[in-house]
């Protein structure tokens, strides 16, 4: 993002902030359209794509586009077996379970082989945790290649997807945490995986729910986990990331987010219209800060745009406080006796990737791979190298009895190593 790209962009935050402490009617409508838009994105770290962008046909006909894509488009229709937990003040949590398909025997399948051998797979459960304003479906690549293979979870964060708003936030205004992420994946494991060997894996948000699990139920990590992987989150300090902006820019919209953030939330109905209606006037920056190649998909970038769109900007500016107090460097040390992937995009500018080099220098075992042409929806922009070194990952924990490498599950390609 250009510099004078960025100033605009911190001017549209500050016109909604005047807007709203002027009260004039009109300035509000206008400034909250624009700013439930940028500041879901770009200030609140929302990670969205556009299926088309730059076009110079008129509106009508971007619609229709985007209305094709969403008809055409396959992502996001993988179901599992549905579940519901339910959290400690009341929250229900939505997740689904893919189970492993019975030992074939010799008949083994050949997508089965050429992904981890002939043998079954060890009774290990794979629990995927999603990022901020996105749902279980951001895993779409990660859950087809691993489907049959072995045993998955797939679950929405409270307030995300088919997941219950939160209870304690709607009836009691308590402030989400992170420590409340973490007590309600555990919810989840006790209700989807009550026994067994588990791998975690998380992205974004979901690696710190992640972090939180360990740090209040350290006995848990150490009897059940035997495998991590952290995709593109941070274990703290995440109030310093600058998200592209030059410094005026970056401090003008630490300045006045919180105030904005709230009053946004207190006018959700007004704000979800201004977000419809000028969808199309912030589609580069929306791209910008979820994918970093030109090639990207326009159905995957579509999908990612739709994952945003179903988060409520009332929950976009219940969640944000949350991650400047996120601290759990602390906890990062339950996961040092398994193997751990450590895996980032290098143009993330949501969750830096040297947020995930300083947690990988606290893993000095794990495996650390930087994806150089990818953003902060690695997943989803290269999921082929996500996918092999999970793939990689499962075999390491002892989940699988041979490892070999995923391909031909993405739209793009690229290349990774570890450090």
């Amino acid at each position: 993002m250009s510099e004078s790209s960025a100033e605009v962009v911190a001017d549209v935050v500050a016109s909604a902030a005047a807007a709203s402490a002027a009260g004039a009617a009109g300035s509000w409508r206008r400034a909250t359209g624009i700013a439930g838009t940028a500041i879901g994105v770009l200030a609140a770290g929302a990670a969205a794509g556009v299926a088309i962008e730059r076009m110079t046909v008129g509106r009508g006909m971007r619609r229709k586009a985007r209305l094709a894509l969403d008809s055409a488009g396959p992502y996001g229709t993988l179901r599992g077996t549905p579940g519901k937990a339910q959290a400690d003040d009341g929250t229900e949590l939505y997740y689904e379970v893919d189970d492993a398909e019975p030992d074939p025997g010799p008949n083994v399948s050949p997508r089965r082989r050429r992904l981890f051998g002939r043998k079954a797979p060890a009774p290990v459960t794979v629990v995927f945790s999603h990022g901020y304003c996105l749902n279980q479906d951001s895993w779409h690549f990660q859950r087809a290649a691993l489907r049959g293979v072995v045993r998955t979870v797939h679950w929405d964060q409270r307030s995300h997807g088919r997941s219950g708003r939160g209870m304690a936030q709607t009836r009691d205004r308590v402030p989400v945490t992170i420590d409340q992420l973490g007590r309600d994946l555990k919810a989840v494991l006790d209700a989807a995986v009550p026994d067994g060997p588990i791998v975690l894996v998380g992205h974004s948000m979901g690696g710190m729910t992640m972090m939180a699990l360990a740090a209040q139920y350290p006995e848990l990590i150490r009897d059940r986990v035997v495998a991590t992987a952290l995709v593109g989150t941070s274990s703290g300090r995440l109030g310093e990331v600058n998200f592209g902006l030059p410094l005026a820019g970056v401090n003008a919209v630490r300045r006045i987010l919180p105030g904005v953030l709230k009053a946004l939330g207190q006018q959700a109905e007004l704000v979800e219209k201004g977000r419809r209606a000028t969808a199309d006037l912030f589609a580069g920056i929306i791209k910008r800060y979820s994918f970093a190649g030109r090639d990207v998909d326009p159905a995957v970038e579509r999908f990612a745009e739709r994952m945003i769109e179903s988060t409520p900007i009332d929950v976009v500016a219940e969640f944000y406080p949350a991650f400047t107090d996120h601290d759990k460097t602390e906890a990062l040390a339950c996961f040092r006796d398994m193997p751990v992937l450590v895996l980032a995009g290098v143009r993330d500018l949501v969750t830096p990737s040297e947020h995930s080099e300083a947690i990988a220098d606290l893993l000095p075992d794990a495996e650390l791979v930087l994806v150089p042409d990818a953003g902060h929806l690695v997943m989803l922009e290269h999921p082929e190298v996500v996918t092999d070194r999970l793939a990689d990952l499962l075999t390491r924990a002892g989940a699988v009895p041979a490892g070999a490498t995923v391909m031909g599950y993405g739209s793009t390609s690229s290349t990774a190593g570890p450090r």
